[in-house]
């Protein structure tokens, strides 16, 4: 005989229990176990029972937006301030950016729509592949350029940050290049029309490259040197290998930047800059090149300043021709102010060689001296050339137009002297080689 059940386990009874229940509440507890179907707040006494939505649906609720062409939702979903990158273009802040941005696209492609390909969400971010498809109808232009019917289909990836339901910061990613060749604006990939194209960019290429510097040459074991500056190639750059890298010794002018890098970049990458002294022609491509930058204490002021003049010049030492354009050219030269990341003292190590302090040109200028083969680098310890008009020659005591102290240089080359170099190689043109003590001597005892 079987056993009657209980109505408390009974389907039938847990379903009318159920049902009396419900019916014995109230509006506002009913309410409090129901979901809205979109999102929104229920309340009950005063509590938010909101559901909060996923980085992943606001991603997707972004990109349904921007199919349907709808703006405000669109503009809804940013964060006011956040940025729209448009990695390699342009940015745009929300929301007015985003306004403007979308509505000159959707102006210019009528149909444009999006397709969703992919969507992964972790921690607060979504990266969302897609496909875009548009006809150039307008009647809007598309980036200055007038609709000409053309059709275009490519893909992108957007990386969104989402906080608090809203879309932070965004980078998108899409080949523009693919898109100009679509719309009509570059020429087919193999074309004749891009063969020619490619011959004048290498030209130009060319041509700047001479512009800005020559071709690094070998000058001893493990040293390059690095000539710049039009039309004579009279500043001196330095790279020391060192570590599978290079350090680089006084950092020229901005111009040789490019030149610089790549250099550099041959030789394993540039590390770090050690800058001689803090000049304008000294300090150009430094600031550029993002690399930890030394100097000896007393010329770190002067690295880290904006200003292209020190204050212990005295240019009207120069010739009127000298003055005119030493003027103008040394704002040109110079790559403005410099981070300096450490400083470097007498005896300190730099890749193989030792630093030696030559203070008088600059109060902080330094040089390298290497003692296995007796080289020396000492940026603008001398002169081997005139600087008004860069007319090369012998080993000299730098201007005095530009210099801290005079009679302090000369000590500087009576000390370098001392040290019996093999060769010196200063901040410009041609190094001393031969007798190179007797010269320096000779240079450090002259009347100027």
């Amino acid at each position: 005989m079987s056993r009657p059940r209980s109505p408390r386990h009974c389907s039938v009874a847990r379903r009318d229990t159920a049902t009396a229940n419900a019916g014995a509440r109230g509006p506002a507890q009913r309410a409090r176990l129901g979901r809205a179907h979109d999102g929104s707040c229920v309340h009950d006494a005063g509590v938010n029972w909101r559901v909060r939505m996923s980085t992943t649906e606001v991603a997707r609720r972004y990109f349904k937006a921007l199919a349907a062409h709808d703006l405000d939702r669109v503009v809804s979903c940013w964060a006011p301030g956040a940025v729209d990158r448009l990695v390699g273009q342009h940015e745009v802040v929300a929301p007015d950016g985003i306004r403007r941005y979308f509505l000159e696209l959707f102006q210019a492609f009528p149909d444009f729509s999006f397709d969703v390909l992919d969507l992964t969400s972790y921690h607060g971010n979504s990266a969302v592949r897609w496909r875009a498809r548009g006809t150039f109808a307008g009647p809007g232009r598309f980036e200055g350029f007038a609709p000409n019917g053309a059709r275009i289909r490519f893909e992108g990836c957007d990386v969104l940050t989402v906080a608090d339901e809203l879309i932070q910061h965004d980078d998108a990613y899409f080949n523009r290049g693919d898109i100009a060749r679509q719309l009509g604006f570059l020429p087919p990939s193999g074309s004749a029309t891009e063969a020619r194209l490619t011959m004048l960019a290498n030209l130009r290429t060319k041509v700047l490259a001479w512009i800005r510097a020559a071709e690094p040459h070998r000058i001893a074991d493990g040293v390059w040197l690095l000539r710049g500056g039009f039309p004579v190639k009279t500043m001196n750059v330095y790279l020391l290998e060192h570590d599978g890298g290079v350090t680089v010794f006084d950092a020229g002018i901005a111009e040789m930047t490019t030149a610089v890098a790549a250099a550099g970049a041959r030789l394993g990458g540039v590390r770090q800059i050690v800058l001689g002294h803090a000049d304008a022609d000294h300090r150009g491509s430094a600031p550029a090149l993002e690399v930890p930058v030394l100097c000896h204490p007393a010329d770190r002021p002067a690295a880290e300043s904006s200003a292209t003049f020190r204050n212990y010049w005295d240019l009207s030492k120069l010739d009127a021709h000298g003055r005119w354009l030493l003027g103008r050219l040394l704002p040109f030269w110079d790559g403005g102010a410099v981070r300096v990341t450490g400083t470097l003292e007498e005896g300190d190590s730099v890749a193989d060689f030792l630093v030696v302090e030559l203070p008088g040109h600059a109060p902080g200028l330094i040089g390298l001296f290497r003692e296995s083969d007796r080289l020396a680098l000492v940026s603008d310890c001398i002169y081997t050339l005139d600087p008004q008009t860069g007319i090369k020659g012998a080993p000299r005591v730098p201007h005095p137009a530009f210099d801290a102290d005079v009679e302090q240089a000369r000590i500087s080359i009576r000390r370098l002297a001392e040290l019996e170099p093999s060769s010196v190689w200063a901040g410009h043109a041609e190094p001393v080689q031969g007798d190179v003590r007797a010269q320096l001597e000779r240079v450090a005892s002259a009347r100027l």
